[in-house]
């Protein structure tokens, strides 16, 4: 394993995110800021509680997964894009430095500014409302796994990208809309049929469900579906990145 090639890579891109601290950090964290002040203290303490937990609380888990969804893809895909845009990117797979250790250092510096960014977010929200943390450990684990897995999406999604329009179409047209309808702001439990049934195709339901039961104990289906929905999302993820760069795809033409 090239290590140093690794920290070359990470401490790279980890100083780019300090250049773009405004977009990668102050920015997602102040929206995120204004959705509490919105559905958390204002209409939150006009609405019914959620499972047992005020609505203000309950939607916190929801709306940390939502900034974390977003710059996980967007830090990891820009990362990879980057080197392609400017032709760097024939310097990166002519170094000393597999496949493997070249995913390991974008997406875990990418992986490292969502976490980061995740913390900042939950600390932000106990100013607005209150939260509390029945499973801590739990929710470190999910919040990880949660960040790397969207790492690695947004790493494919840097390889398959030929234009900075096409890195926003799956974050923009796909992520948030299944984030919004995957119980970020309700429990999936309140839907009538069909509709209940057809949300649980949605991948984002299992995320954030297992993220929310870490934090009250209480989830829109079985924590091990949770656990399961993420191992698939991060094995598919690491079968595409595999097979783009054994075949060259969108990398040598």
């Amino acid at each position: 394993m090239n290590w140093h090639g690794v920290a070359a890579i990470y401490r790279f891109e980890m100083a780019r995110a300090q250049r773009t601290l405004w977009q990668s950090l102050v920015a997602p964290v102040i929206t995120t800021a204004l959705y509490f002040v919105v559905f958390g203290s204002t209409l939150g303490s006009r609405m019914t509680a959620m499972d047992g937990v005020a609505f203000g609380s309950f939607i916190v888990p929801g709306l940390t997964l939502l900034s974390v969804f977003m710059q996980s893809i967007f830090n990891a895909s820009f990362g990879i894009y980057f080197p392609k845009f400017s032709g760097t990117i024939y310097e990166l797979l002519s170094a000393p430095i597999s496949s493997l250790e070249t995913v390991l250092a974008y997406a875990g510096a990418a992986a490292t500014k969502s976490l980061i960014l995740a913390l900042v977010t939950l600390a932000t929200a106990t100013i607005f409302v209150p939260v509390r943390v029945d499973h801590p450990f739990a929710m470190i684990g999910f919040l990880v796994a949660i960040c790397t897995a969207f790492c690695l999406l947004g790493f494919v999604i840097g390889i398959w990208a030929q234009s900075f329009e096409q890195l926003q179409i799956v974050p923009m047209l796909v992520v948030t809309p299944l984030t919004f309808l995957g119980g970020a702001f309700y429990s999936v439990t309140t839907l009538a049929e069909p509709w209940r049934t057809v949300t649980l195709l949605n991948p984002v339901v299992y995320l954030v469900s297992g993220f929310r039961w870490s934090f009250y104990s209480r989830g829109d289906v079985p924590v091990w579906s949770s656990v399961a929905a993420l191992a698939t999302i991060i094995l598919l993820t690491l079968a595409a990145i595999t097979w783009m760069f054994r075949t060259g795809y969108r990398l040598k033409r």
